[in-house]
């Protein structure tokens, strides 16, 4: 397993826009696919998006399909997630997972070895 840090939750307000980062303690065969899930209170976690180190093999939710964009700095061990137009459903912990290349498709937790501890994100309206 690898180790995962995010950062860069936090209160915004309908509309705005914030930038989580998702640092990993290295990059190897186990967590060639990250990917970000968020859980809000009394509800299962959910699938937000995922991205190969290599750049390729992007999916979104349908949900924040044109709002969110997931994306990496292979020199930082980095993948971000950049979330314009919040709103008040996007409200939840956020989490950094990670897995192998052969879980590139799958958007369910089950498949995902390696997680963070999660940053909160809370949108007011």
């Amino acid at each position: 397993q690898v180790q995962l840090v995010e950062s860069g939750g936090g209160l915004a307000q309908a509309g705005d826009s914030l930038r989580l980062s998702c640092t990993a303690s290295a990059r190897t065969g186990v967590n060639d696919v990250m990917a970000w899930f968020r859980q809000a209170p009394g509800k299962e976690r959910e699938f937000v998006a995922s991205i190969r180190w290599s750049g390729d093999t992007i999916y979104y939710a349908d949900s924040v399909k044109g709002r969110f964009t997931i994306s990496r700095d292979t020199a930082k061990n980095t993948v971000y997630l950049q979330m314009n137009s919040l709103n008040s459903e996007d409200t939840a912990v956020y989490f950094c997972a990670a897995t192998s290349r052969y879980y590139s498709r799958s958007t369910l937790p089950s498949s995902f070895r390696s997680w963070g501890q999660g940053t909160q994100v809370t949108v007011s309206s």
